[in-house]
């Protein structure tokens, strides 16, 4: 694929024998060459929560046990690999700070899972959604592999252009999108939400300053509680999102008398993230497919239904039965079929979040008395969900603990001057040792993409491993010569 080479830091034994250097244009010290123990890549589909197991659905009692299978997976000789590659050995060859590892095979097998559900619909779009991991290399991955993109700002819609993305599989989302985005927008030629009164007007404003007429779908507010964390709830009556239904006759108004500018193509909703029961889908598709049918009564050819995205994953890797893309998509063909509907979804964290490791190594061991504490190089600055949201991610080590190690409780806590400064509170784990590996596991979606320079913690760089098993640099860590040079010339 043109654009999207890199060269690996190391190859599998299989590949053959050449040097390569991986250079930080910031660094003079090249990464060199290392041959990874390989073991036989693991196939995995598509895992689709962050509810803990207790509050999880299970249908089938006979599947309770089943595995949890993942790229990222435990040997029998104790070691964490990723596609057959021991994580320790990267480790060893790589910068030695943070760093994010992800699967690129299982990026692949993720939007394959999405693409086989969605056979038998006319011209559907996965729309992956930026916002979840903006990775360059990533996101020129997932366009060749034939995914549209979802925007929410301008510099997204840049990204997305420069990845090579098709402006007519592209989505501009957003409840506060700017003129000067519009008109972006507009030139390129992608779909564009309507979210509220003024942002039609900037719509209207964007398209004559750009001359173009503008694709446009109405984002409605169905009103359904998708039953997840409050701040990844969008869909229901309280949210900032969409335009109030009561309200759409307005909005069908007013698109009637710009109709140089606007030509409404469809209708979009997002219930929210992490869900974990497809039903939920079911109901609001069913209260789009019935607005649709009211605004094509009016004369307009509506030929899209946005369902948005949201399907969770086992972040708990308990093994619970979650939805998959095929139950997403089967809960609403019959309802796309017949309204003879473009489909569009938004995934974003269920294509990316279980590629991915954040990796970090221990700095120490403490207790304050009543409380024990795994300190690590990592923090909130790398990956904040746990302290922005609460949320649980799966931690373990890499390398398997001495015989004599101590099974405790800890709180994994990075360096961070914030009490609020953890990646998990009471874990099960053996006592580490200072130096030892440890990763927080499902960090592909909203880690990496929020993460801060708080307390000068440069932003991490990051790595894949390919299918052949070598390792790439996929993204340069940020170093302190960054910072100086925004004040450069001051």
């Amino acid at each position: 694929m043109a654009g999207t080479h890199t060269h690996p830091i190391f190859q599998s034994p299989s590949l053959p024998t050449k040097t390569f250097y991986q250079k930080n244009p910031f660094s003079k010290i090249p990464i060199l060459p290392f041959k990874p123990t390989t073991t036989k890549p693991f196939s995995l589909r598509a895992v689709l929560s962050t509810k803990p197991p207790s509050e999880q659905k299970q249908d089938d009692p006979s599947k309770k046990n089943t595995p949890f299978h993942h790229c990222f997976t435990k040997h029998e000789d104790g070691y964490l690999y990723c596609e057959g590659t021991k994580v320790n050995e990267i480790m060893e060859y790589v910068e030695r700070r943070p760093f994010y590892l992800y699967s690129k095979p299982q990026i692949t097998r993720n939007v394959e899972a999405y693409k086989d559900a969605l056979e038998g619909l006319k011209n559907p779009v996965i729309g992956y959604a930026i916002k979840a991991n903006n990775n360059l290399k990533i996101l020129e991955h997932l366009r060749g592999l034939g995914c549209g993109a979802v925007l929410v700002s301008g510099n997204e819609l840049r990204l997305a252009l420069r990845a090579g993305f098709d402006p007519t599989r592209c989505i501009f989302n957003g409840n506060g999108k700017i003129v000067d985005d519009l008109v972006l927008a507009a030139k390129a030629g992608v779909f564009v939400n309507i979210d509220s009164e003024f942002d039609l007007e900037n719509i209207v404003a964007a398209a004559r300053i750009a001359g173009k007429r503008v694709n446009v779908l109405l984002r409605i507010n169905p009103d359904v509680d998708p039953q997840v964390h409050p701040y990844v709830a969008t869909g229901n009556k309280n949210s900032k999102f969409g335009i109030r239904n009561e309200k759409l006759q307005w909005f069908l108004d007013a698109v009637k008398q710009h109709p140089n500018e606007l030509k409404l193509v469809g209708a979009h909703c997002h219930l929210g993230s992490t869900i974990t029961k497809v039903d939920i889908f079911r109901d609001a598709a069913e209260i789009m497919v019935n607005y649709i049918d009211q605004i094509r009564d009016q004369g307009f050819e509506v030929d899209y239904l946005n369902i948005g995205g949201g399907l969770g994953i086992d972040y708990y890797h308990s093994g619970a039965i979650l939805p998959t893309p095929r139950d997403l998509i089967d809960t609403v063909r019959e309802l796309v079929l017949s309204r003879d509907l473009n489909l569009i979804i938004e995934p974003g964290r269920s294509l990316i979040a279980n590629t991915c490791c954040l990796v970090n190594r221990v700095t120490g061991v403490k207790t304050n008395g009543s409380k024990n504490f795994i300190v690590i190089d990592g923090s909130m600055a790398e990956l904040i969900r746990p302290s922005l949201y609460d949320a649980y991610q799966h931690i373990e080590l890499v390398s398997p603990a001495p015989a004599d190690a101590e099974i405790t409780s800890y709180d994994v806590v990075g360096p961070v001057c914030e009490s609020a400064d953890f990646l998990g509170k009471g874990r099960e784990l053996p006592t580490p040792a200072k130096g030892a590996g440890l990763v927080v596991h499902d960090a592909g979606a909203y880690c990496m993409s929020m993460a801060s320079t708080y307390n000068l913690k440069m932003r991490p760089p990051e790595y894949w491993v390919e299918e052949d098993g070598s390792v790439s640099k996929i993204r340069h860590g940020e170093t302190f010569e960054d910072h100086l040079r925004f004040f450069e010339g001051l």
